[in-house]
């Protein structure tokens, strides 16, 4: 806590420099809605924005060290949620490229989409990648991908609320993502296409 609190963003920029938590606190509690809602704006997805959002004030944490001066705080963290942003929607459009060559590919191909999905091989990448999640995770991805329970009879069942809920399996399934990638680029690419477009 502050025994005096700062005047000026530029102080909490030069105590967040030195250290100082209740100063990042500060900031982040000053920035954290406004830059959601720009990031919002351009990326269309709550969960998007809010992953930016987390993700640039970490950044900030962790670099705190080697800041630089800063004269305009708030423009500061605009650049930053901005510049990472830029780069959400760039490697997006590359992921969607991606997926549209693959359903491209599938459509020409004997086996459909559900026959791969339902390989041996793909589950057992599934089962592996799921077995390496949070406890919560795991109980919300099978409520919802095993049980097809809808994302309000989750809430109800776990007590979250029902964008919370829709958080965590939009983040649950970008780390199963992650995880494919490692042993098949296509399974990973075709598992993201089948379960996002589930999402609702």
């Amino acid at each position: 806590m502050f025994s005096n609190p700062p005047d000026s963003d530029q102080e909490l920029i030069r105590l967040l420099a030195q250290g100082h938590e209740p100063a990042f606190r500060t900031l982040f509690d000053t920035y954290n809605k406004r830059l959601f809602t720009f990031a919002m704006a351009m990326t269309k997805s709550a969960a998007d924005a809010e992953e930016i959002v987390q993700e640039c004030f970490t950044r900030l944490w962790t670099s705190r060290a080697s800041l630089p001066v800063i004269e305009k705080p708030g423009q500061y963290l605009y650049k930053m949620v901005r510049n990472r942003t830029l780069d959400h929607l760039r490697k997006t459009a590359r992921e969607q490229k991606l997926i549209n060559e693959v359903w491209s590919n599938i459509s020409q191909q004997d086996h459909s989409l559900e026959e791969l999905l339902l390989s041996r091989e793909y589950q057992q990448l599934i089962d592996q990648a799921v077995a390496q999640l949070p406890q919560q995770k795991q109980y919300i991805y099978r409520l919802s991908r095993e049980k097809e329970f809808s994302h309000e009879e989750i809430a109800a069942i776990t007590g979250l609320s029902r964008s919370r809920v829709n958080n965590i399996l939009v983040e649950t399934l970008r780390l199963i993502k992650t995880y494919l990638e490692q042993h098949s680029g296509k399974l990973a690419l075709l598992f993201w296409l089948y379960h996002w477009e589930k999402l609702s």
